[in-house]
């Protein structure tokens, strides 16, 4: 790690209800690195693991948990749906049953072998639905997963409108690969048919996040979920009738990859019928959690920029400009597309856009994926993973030898990515190595209310993680600029309405109900 980087954590300092960070210096000591459990898988050099993680992860905790309360509440009070019709439909409440259905799911820690983990641990709804603790985005990058602490390689993406990403598919004609999710858009939704539910199966059994070891956990934590009820309601009652063997518990609660299970993926010795069983409950989990992604307590459509394209907002002069430069010089929304033609184009330097919005529910992204060109962080906790933890797993024996190529080793079922269902993609790895799905740009500078912006500056502000590897610690001014734009005069000022523009595409609500 060189020396600017280890001076910025350096200057770092927790404030406004242990959300937002300020340039007060604060040096990061010895004293609070040995502060953090002996117990504890630490391979790291100081500064990578934060002085506050502990008390973080705690506060995100009871952060997940009054979610969690908030929903179980909402649930008992739902009035029940009354399946009719032919096919038969849950008729009056059946829409909101499912998404808080997938809300519970999504913010129940009990989904992990410590029961200390849930999927929105690492997605909170007052950061955009991505990481709530500023301290790892500064440092670590990708967050603790039920075991402290592995971590994964990656910044956790937003889940707004991620519901809305078609199934990974190779245009012929373009040459080029759309859909999916994940950074790598390894969820291609192959199976399911929609990738976002794919996504939601990956996080509980992966090795450095929720942790379980085997997919059949879930179905086993579910039949004993409170919300058990809730399920069987939508999807059938017994459909988590499973006979697991009595050892089930004990193999759930050991993290995956631990050597004990020798490689073994499905370590707990169920029958073929009670496997089959627990693979169609592991699919209605992740359905379930789309439900509730897709639904308007996430996904809201609901920012400035909505309200401007309906005619009731003015964009002020800043957001404005923003939004000219943003499809413009800028050339943004040649990817992050937002119903509007790019112009001036870099092409076609003279040209004026006079026509109205096409798109009136604009994604802001063209589903593909992109290699920025960004560097290896060396910040980043997972090159730095290569020895056994206390289960004798091993996170990244390559250690900075590893490069993550994203859509590339995907395609090559490489390590860190996962299987490829599609053999007659791997020949066009080498064309996307590098390259990252071109995330939707909404809500990428979302922040707490006490804290009103991601810019360092003389007021407390919320560190957001940005890009895949977390390498840019500022949004909009840091972002890779077009050449074009880098030699325009008054080059700050620029970037500064293009912050005001992304500003105004975060959403007026998340979880309000």
């Amino acid at each position: 790690m060189n020396r600017r980087t280890l001076t910025l954590v350096a200057v770092v300092l927790l404030c406004v209800a242990a959300l937002c960070l300020s340039l007060a210096p604060r040096k990061v000591s010895a004293q609070n690195e040995a502060a953090l459990p002996a117990s504890a898988y630490n391979p790291y050099p100081p500064g990578i693991l934060p002085a506050n993680l502990n008390s973080e992860i705690l506060r995100v905790v009871r952060e997940v948990d009054f979610v969690e309360s908030r929903a179980l509440a909402r649930w008992h009070n739902l009035k029940p749906p009354i399946r009719t019709g032919q096919p038969p439909t849950l008729e009056d409440t059946g829409t909101a049953a499912v998404e808080t259905l997938g809300e519970l799911m999504n913010f129940d820690k009990n989904m992990s072998p410590g029961r200390n983990q849930a999927c929105m641990s690492c997605h909170m709804p007052y950061a955009g639905f991505s990481g709530p603790i500023p301290s790892v985005n500064l440092t670590m990058i990708a967050y603790p997963g039920t075991v402290h602490f592995r971590a994964g390689k990656r910044t956790p993406q937003r889940h707004p409108y991620a519901p809305f990403f078609p199934v990974l598919q190779y245009n012929e004609v373009q040459g080029l690969f759309f859909g999916g999710n994940f950074w790598d858009s390894r969820a291609t939704g192959f199976e399911l048919r929609n990738p976002d539910a794919q996504q939601a199966q990956g996080p509980p059994v992966d090795t450095q996040e929720m942790g379980f070891p085997d997919t059949a956990c879930v179905a086993f934590r579910l039949a004993h979920a409170v919300y058990r009820p809730l399920f069987e309601e939508i999807w059938g009652k017994g459909s988590l009738d499973i006979n697991f063997p009595p050892e089930t518990e004990q193999v759930c609660a050991t993290p995956g990859g631990a050597a004990v299970f020798g490689g073994n993926t499905t370590p707990i010795p169920l029958t073929p019928t009670d496997r089959t069983h627990a693979n169609t409950v592991y699919d209605r989990w992740g359905q379930s959690i789309d439900g509730y992604e897709q639904s308007v307590q996430v996904s809201a459509f609901s920012s400035k920029f909505d309200a401007f394209l309906k005619g009731n907002y003015t964009l002020t002069a800043d957001e404005m400009a923003g939004y000219k430069l943003f499809n413009g010089k800028g050339n943004c929304n040649s990817c992050h597309l937002d119903g509007r033609s790019t112009a001036p184009a870099p092409t076609a330097p003279a040209s004026v856009d006079t026509g109205v919005a096409a798109q009136v529910n604009p994604l802001f992204t063209c589903f593909g994926s992109a290699n920025e060109g960004l560097p290896l962080n060396p910040r980043n906790a997972f090159y730095y993973q290569t020895t056994p933890d206390s289960f004798g797993f091993t996170g990244n024996p390559y250690g900075f030898g590893y490069r993550d190529l994203g859509l590339g080793t995907f395609l090559r079922s490489g390590f860190g990515s996962g299987p490829n269902p599609n053999s007659t993609w791997t020949q066009f790895a080498p064309s996307v190595d590098g390259q990252m799905q071109v995330s939707s740009v909404r809500n990428v500078a979302m922040t707490p209310p006490q804290c009103p912006t991601t810019e360092a500056g003389s007021t407390p502000y919320f560190q957001k993680g940005f890009f895949h590897n977390g390498s840019l610690l500022q949004y909009a001014r840091q972002v890779p600029v077009p050449r074009h734009v880098r030699t325009l005069p008054g080059r700050k000022d620029r970037k500064n309405r293009l912050l005001a523009h992304v500003r105004g595409q975060k959403q007026s609500r998340h979880d309000d109900r």
